[in-house]
């Protein structure tokens, strides 16, 4: 099925156009125009009710008038690309199905980008496509380009160039016009491209099938993503895994960084855009790499290609070679900034490059603006390449990129490949010499700014992660996964109040603190002073806001005069909330409060979080975010990205916490994601006490 469904969307022999125009001047009649100007040898059939003859092509009124015609010679339509509007696209998915014709291909808009009518009329569509047995490519898809095939099928008016490089990076994108970008801007830097494909609103052929697909195209080296959105999170996970078993790395763009991002990607594709945080975890889970700049996505390709990830334990170190002193330094001020170290060669490597005739300054870079060849410049590349204290090269070429390639350039062409990275970033705008180097698959980079951006994301990126559903399932047997549903099994959709929730985190391993709940009219509890004091109630999530919660009464009186007090509070607070009393808990000290945290993310799925925690917690934002459920060594590694969690290291010689329970904690709490049907939306620990020996959770809550 899936070399059938390759053979149909890339190399179609016999392309049916319904919508097709006479008139040069609209946008329906580039289809045909753009697969005749780059060499389509197979059929092309416009259908229009009343033209004849289209662009030299015979024309038929309807689908089954052309695939009567066609039958008589022993040819058959394998896609239909729409571009009419009306009912067009739904008379032309029946068609398909009554001639078994495998592929349409939709332009037309007026579904899930419209709003909840369009979404009705895509489900339809959806729904039919799939009973008929017909592929469905958008609708909203400004359709698919096979440099390599000769296929160009598309609106895209960047089209119109007389000449498409072609490459070895293939390009998925929720944009249509995002492909003429892509297209264009790659072949002014001698870029090409193997495949190009608009998938528009996926109401049937999703991001992750496509990825299926290309993974088994021997002309696709590299996936390139631009996305605004994730529709079909399993399936680009699951394709994913094939992609990097099969070494062909996948690198994403997508939009949503800011809340506007979020909005604007919403509104153009009928889809939630998620939470930014998730989809950064979702693609590192992945094993994708994701990138800042557009530019990056562009050019990052042969950074990528061939090569695995890094997989470094400690910041990687890049060696900086230059015949510009300040383009360099553009390039390493960012790279700085990305926790990227220029490399200082230790005194080995220093008298390894004095060979060559370089004397180290004290600024961090190798500078050889006075080398006197270019065979100089190759052995000072080869020297860094193969020296363990490095984890990559930059050369930064100045003026002679343009005018003298021979001397910065060429050695950087003909120097070996090598799984470390070799990249360059030329200063000046010198067109040739990016050519050049994009034939040999060198990363090369017109900005500073992609070209830190390329290398922080290479330096970012990791294998994808193996399941750690069966770790997670050892953590918690069964019967604490079967005592957790009947905890929920009365309380879908509701907030459960602090208690309830801590009972659950309990039963999922994770120490709480001894506490009781007390009643009027006495307010009685049998927990030893120094006591915490908070309001019981399920209506209340945010207890401090309210005014109900009050720290450290040392005795009885201190405890009875605050409880009527905040009980008067609260209820000035919130006059409708249900109070069921008031929880008392022991006071717990440790050495810091941290917050692990599990959501259901509309677009990724189940994720957890563990960082800084405390009232402060959503102001220093400084946490570390994954796929749930987690392993112990997955949650160990979140430790390290928390820059709060320094602390419990030992810093400056400050007692050390227990990092493993803290750990532990965040395995429990992605557990979460075992449960049958997903009954959590939301779950939160904070704080959680981290002491020298263990942790306590002391307040949370599970939506």
């Amino acid at each position: 099925m899936s070399a059938a469904l390759f053979k149909a969307l890339f190399t179609p022999e016999v392309i049916a156009l319904v919508g097709a125009s006479s008139d040069a001047t609209k946008n329906t009649a580039r289809p045909q125009r753009y697969l005749r100007q780059h060499g389509f040898t197979g059929t092309i059939v416009p259908i229009h009710p009343r033209e004849k003859v289209i662009a030299g092509d015979v024309a038929y009124p309807t689908l089954a008038a052309a695939h009567a015609a066609l039958v008589a010679h022993g040819k058959a339509i394998e896609h239909v690309y729409v571009m009419a509007g009306g009912t067009a696209v739904e008379d032309a998915l029946e068609a398909c199905g009554t001639l078994t014709i495998p592929m349409l291909s939709v332009f037309s808009d007026g579904f899930a980008d419209v709003g909840e009518v369009g979404s009705a009329r895509q489900a339809a569509l959806t729904a039919r496509a799939q009973a008929l047995g017909v592929r469905v490519l958008g609708p909203n898809s400004m359709g698919v380009i096979n440099i390599p095939g000769r296929v160009t099928l598309s609106v895209n008016a960047t089209l119109e160039a007389a000449r498409l490089p072609a490459g070895a990076v293939s390009v998925i994108s929720q944009s249509g016009t995002m492909l003429g970008t892509l297209l264009s801007r790659g072949a002014a830097r001698g870029l090409g491209f193997a495949k190009m494909i608009s998938v528009g609103n996926e109401a049937d052929l999703s991001v992750g099938e496509l990825v299926d697909l290309l993974v088994d195209d021997p002309q696709t080296r590299v996936i390139a993503l631009f996305l605004e959105t994730l529709r079909d999170a399993p399936g680009l996970s699951a394709a994913a895994q094939r992609a990097q078993a099969a070494g062909k790395p996948i690198v994403a763009y997508k939009l949503g960084r800011s809340a506007l991002g979020e909005a604007l990607a919403r509104s153009h594709t009928g889809a939630l855009a998620g939470s930014d945080a998730a989809v950064d975890a979702f693609l590192a889970h992945c094993g994708i790499v994701r990138v800042e700049m557009l530019e990056t996505l562009i050019e990052i390709a042969p950074l990528l290609m061939g090569r695995k990830p890094a997989q470094l334990i400690r910041a990687p170190r890049i060696a900086v070679v230059t015949t510009t002193g300040g383009g360099a330094a553009s390039v390493v001020d960012r790279l700085g900034m990305a926790g990227i170290e220029t490399l200082v060669p230790s005194p080995a490597l220093q008298a390894e490059l004095a060979t060559h005739g370089v004397r180290m300054s004290d600024a961090p870079i190798i500078d050889l603006t006075m080398a006197s060849s270019g065979a100089r410049y190759g052995a000072v590349l080869r020297s860094l390449l193969a020296s363990p204290d490095c984890d990559g090269v930059l050369a930064v070429v100045g003026s002679s990129a343009q005018f003298h390639p021979d001397f910065a350039v060429s050695p950087i062409v003909q120097t070996p490949w090598s799984a470390k990275p070799l990249v360059a970033f030329l200063t000046p705008h010198a067109e040739a010499s990016l050519k050049l180097l994009a034939e040999q698959n060198i990363a090369a980079f017109r900005t500073p700014e992609a070209c830190a951006d390329a290398l922080a994301s290479f330096f970012r990126w990791r294998l994808a992660s193996v399941d750690a559903t069966n770790d997670a399932a050892r953590a918690s047997p069964d019967k604490a996964l079967q005592a957790v549903s009947e905890l929920l099994a009365n309380a879908k959709g509701c907030a459960l109040d602090e208690p309830t929730s801590l009972q659950l985190f309990a039963q999922l391993g994770v120490p709480v603190v001894r506490s009781a709940t007390a009643h009027a009219p006495d307010f009685k509890h049998d927990v030893p002073y120094p006591v915490a004091l908070k309001v019981r109630s399920a209506d209340i999530l945010h207890k401090t806001e309210a005014g109900g919660v009050a720290l450290g009464l040392s005795d009885e009186d201190a405890y009875l005069a605050r409880v009527y007090t905040m009980l008067a509070t609260v209820r000035i607070a919130h006059p409708q909330a249900h109070i069921e009393g008031v929880t008392v808990q022991a006071m717990e000290r440790g050495l810091l409060e941290a917050i692990v945290g599990y959501r259901h993310d509309p677009m990724v799925g189940p994720t957890v979080l563990v960082g800084a925690g405390g009232s402060l917690a959503e102001i220093y934002k400084d946490f570390a975010l994954r796929v749930a459920p987690v392993s112990l060594a997955q949650a160990h590694d979140m430790l390290t990205q928390v820059k709060a969690f320094a602390l419990l290291r030992g810093y400056r010689n400050l007692p050390r916490g227990d990092l493993e329970a803290l750990a532990q904690a965040v395995v429990a709490m992605s557990q979460f994601a075992l449960l049958p049907d997903q009954p959590v939306a939301e779950a939160e620990i904070n704080p959680l006490i981290v002491k020298t020996e263990g942790v306590v959770a002391v307040d949370g809550l599970v939506t």
